[in-house]
């Protein structure tokens, strides 16, 4: 039960002095608070009204600054502020305390001006959240930063953003331009995205250069920058923050440098997500023998590779995988020869007994998207001309004698799906929208009658055979011969 003012003033004078009850008693670490003021506090235990008022800087003295740092690491950043003003000692201890990850947001010359005063008065702030100033205000610009851009805020007043370098135990640094671009209701997600602690965002910031400052925390363990397409920076940069676990970029064109790079980070380094980020390059298998990495996602950049390279001590303890193009079996990978899927295939079921939620559900059911190249020698033009797809969708959206679409000749097979019927997994190529498919190259055995998957594997294999109609009989794609022949067939018959 929550105790009365009188009776926490008369057991702990001192720790009242400057914050008001209903903030104390209804803190979410009471009890702690009352507790470590008990263990620390040197003042005796009095029921004087004197005790009560707990104002003069004498009785405050009588804790050290180490002690009353203490009490104040169960306290926001704002009492901290407000009650080091009580005495030098409070004073002192505000600087050596190791404030809790709450929220602090710079968004306005106020504001900044705040950050500024705690810069050297709570140096040990752990989370500090900074939106843009809007006009005529702005963060520096960086080393070597665009031209263009710089002319254009020519005009605005600079505040310095090099400042944040005096937190020296930072552990969460979020800069975003959440007000301008994707209006209020965006601050709310990013912040609730960004509260978590140990977390550096970036978000759509007008940052304009390169800004080694932010890459000099050795506390920060995640780090997130999206949509900042004049932030220059190389992953050598992330050098300097040894702790990093998890990095998550998106959309930052001026990002350089090769995953090689992060071998720095081995020990630490869990997740690593970079989608579109066109100028990063290297070797998927240069992580492969990350001991801690659960997360690898790496979308719309350079990294080369081959799924098939992945054998069973790499990535020891990988959870989630999304590879992109330029790598053999990445998402939207193309194959220039029929021969070669197989063997892709192989891989993918491979890693699926390991960990069967490693990809995405929504890629596997597509098969990542893979598709026969229009570079393949394999490669031919469907029978269906670009003018009767758009005479028979309006047939049909006018009502006419066209009932469907599946009365249309079907386009060749070049796409491939993944099969999953039961416990046994397959593949198949189709359609472009799976509308039919060629018999299913299955994977693994077909469970025994006495399973108890049985008789759901049964169920969906009969609802999958439905779609092989118009090439039945063949787990390849026709030739161009065999493909025109179907068609004629298909066109007397209907």
């Amino acid at each position: 039960m929550i105790q009365s003012r009188r009776e926490v003033a008369q057991q702990h004078p001192i720790i009242l002095h400057e914050f008001s009850w209903p903030t104390l008693a209804h803190h979410p670490y009471h009890q702690e608070i009352l507790e470590a003021a008990a263990m620390y506090s040197t003042v005796p235990h009095e029921s004087s009204e004197a005790c009560l008022a707990a104002e003069d800087e004498e009785n405050a003295d009588e804790v050290s600054s180490d002690e009353v740092a203490i009490i104040f690491g169960f306290l926001s950043h704002v009492d901290i502020m407000r009650a080091r003003r009580v005495c030098t000692t409070w004073r002192d201890a505000a600087k050596k305390t190791i404030v809790p990850s709450t929220k602090f947001v710079v968004g306005s010359e106020r504001s900044y001006n705040a950050m500024r005063v705690m810069s050297t008065a709570l140096p040990n702030l752990q989370q500090i959240a900074l939106y843009d100033l809007s006009p005529p205000n702005k963060y520096s610009d960086g080393e070597d930063p665009d031209d263009r851009r710089a002319r254009r805020a020519a005009n605005d007043t600079p505040f310095d953003i090099d400042i944040i370098s005096n937190f020296r135990r930072l552990q969460s640094l979020t800069i975003c331009d959440v007000q301008s671009r994707f209006g209020f209701t965006r601050v709310n997600t990013a912040i609730s995205y960004f509260k978590r602690s140990r977390i550096w965002g970036i978000d759509n910031s007008s940052l304009n250069g390169r800004y080694p400052v932010f890459f000099n925390f050795p506390l920060l363990q995640k780090l997130a920058i999206y949509n900042c397409g004049h932030l220059k920076w190389d992953l050598e940069m992330l050098e300097g923050l040894p702790s990093l676990k998890e990095i998550d970029c998106c959309d930052n064109p001026h990002l350089t440098g090769n995953v090689g790079s992060l071998r720095v980070l081995i020990d630490t380094l869990e997740k690593v997500e970079f989608d579109y980020c066109p100028k990063i390059r290297g070797d998927l298998m240069d992580l492969a023998n990350f001991p801690r990495l659960k997360v690898l996602h790496l979308g719309r950049n350079k990294v080369t590779g081959d799924i098939r390279d992945i054998r069973g001590h790499d990535f020891p303890v990988l959870e989630s995988l999304d590879l992109p193009y330029n790598v053999h079996g990445g998402v939207c990978h193309t194959f220039q020869l029929m021969s070669d899927v197989p063997s892709f295939m192989h891989a993918i079921h491979l890693l699926l007994q390991r960990n069967p939620k490693l990809f995405k559900e929504d890629l596997l059911q597509r098969a990542f998207c893979w598709s026969l190249s229009e570079d393949s020698p394999d490669w031919y033009d469907s029978q269906v001309s670009p003018f009767q797809r758009v005479f028979d969708m309006l047939e049909v959206l006018s009502g006419g004698e066209i009932e469907s679409f599946e009365s249309t000749q079907p386009d060749p097979p070049f796409r491939l799906q993944l099969i999953q019927a039961g416990s046994r997994r397959g593949w198949s190529w189709c359609t472009s929208h799976g509308e039919h498919s060629c018999e299913i190259n299955w994977l693994d055995l077909e469970p025994s009658s006495e399973s108890s998957g049985h008789e759901a594997y049964i169920e969906e294999l009969q609802r999958i055979d439905r779609r092989i109609d118009f090439y039945r009989g063949y787990y390849d794609p026709p030739t161009d011969e065999e493909y025109r022949r179907l068609c004629a067939g298909f066109s007397r018959r209907t």
